[in-house]
């Protein structure tokens, strides 16, 4: 009869239609937790001093953080695993006096992140130059 149902102990004195959002929204934190320890591989931390401990959390929380960005962005249509794996291997070789040759297959998300960032790197040899330029553009 109560299958699918939760009791939901809480101290909080909110409004109860806010604490039912806040709970409902609690898989999205879980995810996020999971996406920390298994594809950023956050743990586990052999460190001792406090400083560099806040430093390793706060390192892999931008890590999260622009990866949920990412992930908004690319109107959610990829796995976390996708776009990590994604990004690890969009690497470009760098030839002699010629610049840059993509070294990764393109993919339905790798065209995704090229028309979302509005660069391409996947067709031909890049300059120098226009390395250069990409980088200052995303700097704006």
């Amino acid at each position: 009869m109560f299958d699918g149902f939760y009791a939901v102990c809480t101290t909080l004195e909110d409004d109860i239609s806010e604490i039912i959002k806040v709970n409902k929204s609690r898989w999205e934190i879980e995810e996020s937790f999971k996406i920390l320890k298994t594809d950023f591989k956050a743990r586990p931390v052999h460190l001792k001093r406090n400083d560099r401990i806040k430093a390793h959390f706060t390192t892999y929380f931008l890590s999260l953080l622009i990866y949920r960005i990412l992930e908004h962005k690319l109107n959610e249509r990829y796995t976390s695993n996708q776009i990590i794996d994604t990004l690890r291997n969009m690497c470009l070789f760098r030839t002699t006096n010629v610049g840059y040759a993509p070294t990764y297959q393109r993919t339905d998300l790798t065209d995704d992140l090229h028309k979302k960032f509005d660069f391409r790197t996947d067709t031909e040899i890049v300059s120098e130059a226009i390395i250069k330029k990409l980088f200052d553009k995303q700097k704006k």
